[in-house]
């Protein structure tokens, strides 16, 4: 299962149904579970933690030194990766530092396309989708079933809320918030992520009550305070309007508006 010319450090802790492909090199303080396979012309530094039934393709260089000038080389920075990510070619992954909590996370069935970097300090959630090269800069977090088009670049410290959708090429300084597509240079917002929300099951009376607040945020001509009012009494009809009020309240960033 491991590839005569790939270099394995004695350290490293792999489950022994891991696949390990020609001229890859697993570092020290990397542990990799059941069903993962790494192939050709990988490298993958510690601290990092990888589950069960990934795969990761060529080139791709996860759990590197942050690149962050404060990094002074933390004992306690680490990468987890979770369990059914597909990671493509060329994908970078940094550690977290000591200053953003030490930790980077991506969770499960992950789906990361070529060329996508993610900086030191995030946090992906679980069924997200990074188009290629898609660039989250450091201390982005990212929620459940979000997608990012190709070539989209987040600012850091964005958050990027559930079922939300990002076009291609669209630059993010701000949070998005649950449901809703952006796009541009800057990001503005485009509408409500609809096809999105079909596709995840969404009924039609819970997307007409979530373009009910979409609008109160985004078309009314509101103050943002005012908005979320609405939102609130919205929130009696649909809690997933609860979850986008809870969202934009909590947003230190402020939201794309």
């Amino acid at each position: 299962m491991i590839h005569p010319t790939a270099i394995i450090h004695p350290d490293a802790k792999l489950h022994s149904d891991v696949t390990i492909g020609a001229y890859s090199v697993i570092g020290a303080n990397v542990s990799i579970d059941s069903g993962t396979k790494i192939e050709s012309h990988v490298v993958i530094n510690g601290p990092t933690k990888i589950g069960s039934n990934n795969e990761i393709f060529s080139f791709s260089s996860l759990g590197g030194d942050p690149q962050d000038k404060k990094y002074q080389g933390e004992i306690d920075s680490i990468l987890e990766i979770g369990s059914n990510n597909t990671i493509r070619e060329y994908v970078s992954i940094n550690r977290g530092t000591g200053d953003g909590g030490g930790k980077t996370v991506i969770g499960n069935d992950n789906w990361i396309m070529a060329y996508v970097h993610i900086a030191h300090d995030c946090i992906v959630g679980n069924s997200t989708i990074f188009a290629n090269n898609a660039t989250l800069a450091g201390h982005v977090t990212i929620d459940d079933f979000a997608i990012l088009g190709g070539f989209t670049g987040v600012h850091q410290f964005c958050r990027i809320g559930s079922y939300s959708f990002s076009a291609i090429s669209s630059v993010i300084v701000k949070d998005v918030p649950p449901y809703v597509l952006v796009s541009g240079n800057t990001a503005k917002p485009s509408g409500l992520n609809r096809e999105g929300l079909k596709r995840h099951g969404f009924n039609s009376e819970t997307i007409n009550i979530l373009r009910k607040a979409y609008k109160a945020i985004y078309r009314e001509g509101l103050i943002l305070k005012d908005a979320l009012d609405i939102l609130s009494e919205l929130s009696a009809e649909s809690d997933k309007v609860d979850i986008m009020r809870s969202f934009i309240a909590s947003s230190e960033r402020g939201i794309v508006r």
